[in-house]
This record gives structure tokens, sequence and C-alpha cells, in this order.
């Protein structure tokens, strides 16, 4: 064994091989791989072996297909027969609400070039005869799916690298991880220690026990998942021989089943409602080639409707089950990235589409390690996306409703009801009172829309219940005005002697003088866009820096990672240790100027600026910003006010009609505006001009930004695309996000967020196009569940074009 190392992953199944191949194939040869059994003694040797290209993020997509295109180079480079199947796939839709989602699922990948086509139930049954066509409406033609030999491709992967200079050392247990002052890793184990500069924790059921060495919880539970597999069937023997090729994958949502030809029999699986996790607390070492006991009693109200859709079935004796455990993030995407607070420990577990999903997750690995980023959008996929809430109590209670939920369709204003409620604030009862619909961001319970009794919201992939009540939400801030909570923003303390000199080399922006905010991006060394701030200077040398709630630990990570040594700079996330409130509307001034002795004049209190005072008897944070592009403030106090601050200003207030009002509705405001938000318009897919932030680039200071020279490149080049806004021809369905944008015809762009603008009364959607095409006003059409839609360039704001509202 050697003793020292540059990575040593830990893990011997299809993503620990996957990722010690991509180290090697970007040049990295000094990397060892180590496992406790044999390779793919976990998860991955009863694994069904299926894959696909098709996902609902498209940036998770595009990686699904590398995984997929990537199988015949490692065979071929490897030697190794990995059993590879292209029979191409069908989704099938049993309801029309299913179909409207495939609808919307094909239309973000037309971007992309994506291949899959909706077909009829005449045609899916042509291509499928097993099915029956009375059980369907419709379904999606996928030509990218098949599957292939877990072991082979495991050893294929395992072997090209070994053809590249890795070492691979089976029956080799780590049984401690030790970080050293210089930042080396001992990775101590029963055959002798390494010493490396790297970790990777891609222990697949064991990742949680790996984690917890170096003091990680990480969020993921392994589920019993079964399939059964069939004896011969006449059926299938007869349409290979007619047909000359297998038969093709299907994916039965409604059913929730998948099923495939094995040999010359069928795969039936499920993603069954009463399912169950195994070793919720812990995983015993000593599981390795195993299965599970076979539940099949479990599985029957699945199994009875897989019969009852795919009649043959019924004909056919089960030859085997198979019941073994699989792992499982809350949300079902996978944990990758660099752990936060920890030097060169990395994650790459929760992958339970391994064989869609593998591939890319090595790709993305490698190039983060070896380059410091992973040269994708992975926030999807990202470790970070997840906070100290994702205890192991909510990971159970959030994974067991992922997995039931697998095939069930999510609605874009479905919030579902696990772990929940868990973060609360001391409002939490008042919203709830004044009829809050939550839902949960980060863990925290936030208001979405206020319903009036009896009221509910109903799942649509259409304008719902709530459309009414938004409206008058956003109406109402924008006649006089609305008051809603901002608790969930992140928020961040930065202090210290260095403080302005850290941050003016962190943000691309200005850094404001005492009293005063400024707007700043946050780059990559690529210059593309990782965070949007507001900015505040606070008295003593102190900033408050406020970003997406959802990015804390994301934000936090990066901050760490370029902390200066001498301890000059403090970072701190106050996450709930203080809240928010924001009120907006015409009459905000109004409102607040009651509260206090202190003159809120524009004057005294101006556009972009902070004070320190006290509203009533409370001392809050006051600035004078709002998101929603109205005249507005955010104020921020200690938890121990906020009750207290919100019947203030709810009394204050109702001389003026004052309204509360959620995310649904800032979402309608900020769209007249055409405000950008974090993760959809603004992530690391572009850079700040591209996003119309290049005003708040301040490309001439002196600090050496992170990502100075690459914004300095965009402003020369003018960068690739730009970000526009639309008017859409709505019916009664608004965009959600990733719909295609077309130019006469020609897909030219996708949509990043959008949605009704009841103020203005107008269907918004904002997206990306090339900068070439970007001033052309007609001829766009966007795509809405399946209905190509006219639209046309909004070239100015909906509201307040020239700001002078927000400013007075």
């Amino acid at each position: 064994m050697k003793s020292h190392a540059r990575v040593v992953v830990i893990g011997g199944g299809v993503v620990g091989c996957s990722i010690l191949y991509h180290l090697t194939k970007f040049g990295w040869t000094d990397v060892v791989l180590v496992e406790r059994s044999e390779l793919t003694s976990g998860s991955t040797w009863h694994a069904a072996g299926g894959m696909h290209t098709i996902n609902g993020d498209p940036n998770v997509a595009k990686l699904q297909k590398y995984t997929v295109e990537l199988y015949r180079e490692i065979e071929a480079y490897s030697g190794q027969d990995i059993g590879l199947h292209m029979t191409s796939g069908l989704m099938l839709a049993a309801t029309n609400e299913r179909f409207d989602w495939f609808k919307s699922l094909l239309a973000k990948g037309k971007y992309a070039g994506g291949e899959a086509r909706l077909v009829s139930v005449e045609e899916a049954h042509a291509m499928m005869p097993l099915l029956d066509p009375k059980e369907f409406v419709g379904a999606v033609f996928d030509p990218h799916e098949g599957h292939l030999d877990p072991y082979g491709t495991t050893h294929a992967y395992a072997k090209s690298a070994k053809k590249n200079g890795a070492e691979i050392y089976l029956h080799t247990k780590v049984e401690e991880l030790i970080q050293l002052p210089d930042g080396m890793w001992r990775v101590v184990t029963d055959k002798g220690e390494i010493r490396a500069e790297h970790v990777v924790n891609a222990a697949g059921l064991w990742a949680r026990e790996v984690g917890r060495m170096v003091g990680l919880e990480l969020p993921v539970l392994a589920m019993e998942h079964m399939y059964l597999i069939t004896e011969d069937m006449p059926e299938v023997i007869e349409f290979n021989q007619k047909s000359g090729r297998e038969l093709m994958h299907c994916v039965d949502f409604d059913g929730e089943i998948y099923i495939r030809q094995e040999r010359n029999g069928m795969l039936m699986g499920t993603y069954e409602k009463d399912c169950r996790p195994w070793s919720p607390i812990e995983t015993p070492w000593t599981f390795g080639h195993e299965l599970l006991a076979e539940d099949i009693e479990r599985i029957s109200g699945e199994l009875e409707v897989g019969f009852r859709h795919f009649p043959a079935f019924n004909n056919a004796g089960i030859k085997t089950i198979i019941n073994g455990p699989f792992t499982f993030s809350p949300d079902g995407n996978p944990l990758v990235g660099p752990v936060r607070g920890m030097t060169n420990f990395w994650s790459a577990c929760a992958v339970m589409a391994g064989f869609s999903q593998g591939g890319g997750v090595g790709l993305a690995l490698a190039q983060w390690i070896i380059n410091g980023d992973p040269g994708f959008d992975v926030f999807a996929m990202d470790v970070c996306r997840y906070g100290d809430y994702a205890t192991l109590g909510y990971t159970n209670a959030k994974v067991r409703e992922n997995y039931s939920r697998r095939f069930s369709i999510r609605y874009p204003n479905e919030e579902l009801p696990g772990a929940r409620p868990l973060l609360t604030t001391p409002i939490y009862d008042k919203l709830k009172a004044a009829g809050a619909v939550f839902g949960a961001s980060y863990g925290l319970e936030t208001p979405l829309w206020f319903a009036p009794e009896g009221v509910e919201d109903a799942f649509s992939w259409r304008r719902s219940t709530d459309f009414e009540h938004v409206g008058r939400e956003a109406r109402a801030v924008r006649a006089s005005v609305g008051m809603m909570e901002t608790s969930g923003f992140a928020k961040y303390l930065i202090a210290g002697e260095g403080a302005r000199n850290w941050l003016d080399g962190m943000l691309a922006g200005r850094i404001p003088a005492e009293g005063c905010m400024a707007l700043t991006p946050m780059l990559n060394e690529a210059g593309k866009l990782i965070g949007d701030f507001t900015l505040a200077a606070l008295e003593d040398g102190e900033f408050l820096l406020i970003g997406s709630g959802i990015a804390e630990d994301y934000h936090m990570r990066w901050f760490e990672q370029h902390l200066p040594e001498d301890g000059s700079v403090e970072v701190d996330a106050l996450n709930l240790g203080l809240l928010g409130l924001s009120v907006a509307g015409p009459k905000a001034r109004d409102v607040l100027q009651k509260l206090t002795h202190l003159d809120l004049s524009d004057k005294a209190v101006p556009f972009m600026s902070v004070r320190e005072i006290d509203l009533g008897m409370a001392p809050v944070i006051l600035g004078r910003v709002s998101y929603t592009g109205d005249l507005g403030y955010e104020i921020w106090m200690k938890p121990e006010y906020q009750r207290y601050l919100f019947d203030l200003i709810m009394e204050a207030g109702e001389e003026f009609g004052i309204s509360l009002f959620g995310l649904r509705a800032l979402n309608a405001l900020r769209v007249e505006k055409s405000f950008g938000s974090w993760s959809r318009e603004y992530r690391p897919l572009y850079g700040p001009l591209e996003a119309g932030l290049g005003r708040f680039i301040v490309h001439g200071k002196s600090a050496d930004f992170i990502g100075k020279q690459a914004a300095l490149e965009e402003k020369t080049s003018g960068g690739t695309l730009k970000l526009i806004t639309l008017i859409v021809d709505a019916g009664d369905a608004d965009v959600i996000g990733d719909e295609p944008i077309s130019l006469n015809g020609e897909v030219r762009g996708w949509v990043t967020s959008g949605g009704y603008a009841h103020a203005s009364g107008v269907s918004v959607a904002m997206g990306y196009v090339p900068k070439e095409i970007a001033e052309v006003v007609d001829g766009w059409q966007i795509e809405i569940l399946g209905e190509m839609l006219p639209a046309r360039l909004l070239p100015v704001p909906l509201f307040d074009a020239n700001g002078s509202r927000m400013r007075s």
C-alpha cells in the first residue's frame, strides 16, 4: 500500500470508480481508491442498471447525458464488457395532468437539443405491445435510454483508472480520518495508513458513517427498494423474434412502476407508498453482498396496477425478487462537493441514480478538486444546499416522503408536508391566524400567500386558487402599503479591522461608506455569478450582508475558504439570530414615521441608506431598500423584538389599509421591475454583464477582486448572452422556468423565471437569449404546456421604469 497519495477515494461503487477514473483522465494519477470489500459491494451490485437522460433540472440532465455518452468510451478504453443495451424508452401518462407535466418536461429540453418527443397512445402501444392502451392518455419517447451490467460498468471505470495510473486497494476498511495541522489527511485503514491531500467520501451505504469520522452528519438515508424478474414470457420472445430488438424501458408514473426486458422475461420495479427505511441510524459494517428479505405484500398495490397496465404480467411466473438498500438525500438529488468547514474533504454520496448520474458526478467532482470549480452549475446537487437543520430526524422524514413520491407529480405551487413545521419565527402563529399558506425554505416556514377562510391551495400546472388573492396582495402594495416577513433571507455580519479590504476583494461592486448600502455581485474566478447581495456599512466598521437564504451554507463555504489567516476578518452567519420585516409601498414611510421621532424623509434617509434606530421601543437596523421595486424599507431586529414590531407596524398601518403579502406577491412585484433572483437569473452560468448587473461591477477599483480579469474581458466582449424580459400572451398558465424561448419559430433561448405581474395585468417571462438578438421586439414565442404563445420584448420595466418611486 502507498504511504502517500494526492487523493484517496473511499468507496468502490460506480460513483467512487467514476471519480477515480475522471481524476486520472484529467492528469492526476497519484490517486487511490480504498474499498472495504469488493468493488460494487454496497448498492451497486444489485441495481437494476437503468439509465436515462431526462431530468426536471436541465443542468442535471446535461450531466446525465454526459454519463450515458461516456459508456462506450470507457468500454472501449478498458476492454471491459459493460453489457450495454440502448433500447430507448417510454414515459407513460395515465392522466391529463401527467401529460401536461410531460409537455413541460419536454419543453425544458428543447434549447439543449433534446430528442425526446410526445407520442400518442397508439404509437406507444406499437413500440411497447405489452401495455394496455386503454390505461393511458399519451407518452414521451426517449431514444437515449437503456440498461447495462452494473458489475461490468463499475469495473470498466476501475480498469480505465488503473490503466491511467490509479491504484485500488480492496478488502481495505477505513477506520479513522484525521486532518493534520498542515491540512493533510491521515487515512487510517486496517491495512495501513495513507497520507492524502484530498479525501472523497463516496462510501454509498456507509457515507453517513464515513462522514461521522470527521464529525459530519450527512443528510442521507438508505431505503429498501424492490424489483422482480419474471420467468420467460412468450410475449417477449415473440416481440424479439418479429422485431429483431429488445423491448424498451417503460416508466409508468401513475402506476409508480418501471419495467424493462431482462433476458427472455421482464423486470418490474416500484417506488411504493408503503416504503421502508433500512438501518436508519447506523449502517452495519458487516453488510456486504447481501439482499434484504422479500416483502412482496408491501408492494402488492403497485404490482396490481402494474399488472393491469401491462396485462401480460398476469400470466408470468416470478423468478426472482430483489430487495436491496439504496441511499437517498431529502430531495433525491446527490450530495456532491467540498464540505463546508473542512479542508479538502469531499462528498459524493446519495447518488441514487448511479448509472444515470455517476459519470457526470465523477466529471464534476474531479474538475472541482483539480480546478476549484465543477465546470457546471451543480447547485441542485451541491452538498451545501442543506444547513444544520437537516438533522437525522429531518432526513429520515423527508427521504421517506421523497421515496414514496418519486413518481408523483410535483406541481409548481405544491409544498410538501414532510418534516414540517420545523423552523418558525416568533410571528408564525400571527401569520397563520391571518391565513398564511406557508412554504419551507431552508427549513424555515415562510408565508407564500394569505388565504381567506375556506380557501386552500389547489395544486395545478395552471393558475390556481391563489391567483386572485396573490393579485390582491400585490395591488395593495402598489396602491398603499404592505408588509412581509424577510427572516428567510441570509444575513452575514462581517467585522474586524480587515473587513472593508476583504470585502473589496471578495465582491465585485462598490463597498459603501458608513450609513450607506450597495448592491454588489460576487464572482468566481471565471467571472460568473455566484452571489448577489445587498451590503450595508454599519457603525464601528461592521458590515451587514444580505443574500439568498437557500445559499447560506454555499456562500459561507466560499467566505471561509477565502478568509485571511491573520484573523483580521470575522464572518458570522446570523441565520435566525436576526429576523426581518419588509414594509413597502407609497405609504411605507408614513407608516414608519409614526413609530419614531427621527426624520425618515428622503433627505434624511435617502434611497440605499441604512440607520441603526429605534422603532417604538425596539432597536432595529433600518435599510432604505425593497425587492418590490417600490418605496420600501427592510427592518432587521433580534428575535425577541419581532412580535412587538409586527403588532406595532400593523397598528400604525391600519389607517393606510396595510396588507400582509407573501413570496408569491413579491415575485409578481419583482418581475414588474425585471429584477432577477438567485439560482434563476443569477447563477454560475452567467456573467454579470449578461445578467444585466454590469452597472454594479466596479471594474476600475484598485482591489483585485475575485473574477476581475474575467469581468474585464466580458466588458470588452459584451458577453455571449443577454437577460431579457418578455410579455407573454398567456392563457391560464404562466411560465415557471426553463421553457424554451423561440424567435420566428426557432428555439434561441430559455426562460429563467417569471409569472403573472398582477399590478400590471400581464404575464411576464425573464430569460436568456444570444446578445445579437436581444433587442428584437416582435416575433418571440414561449412554449407553455405544449402551446406556442406569442411574446414581445419589454425594453424597460413595467413599473417605475426610471426608478423614481423607490427613490422618492
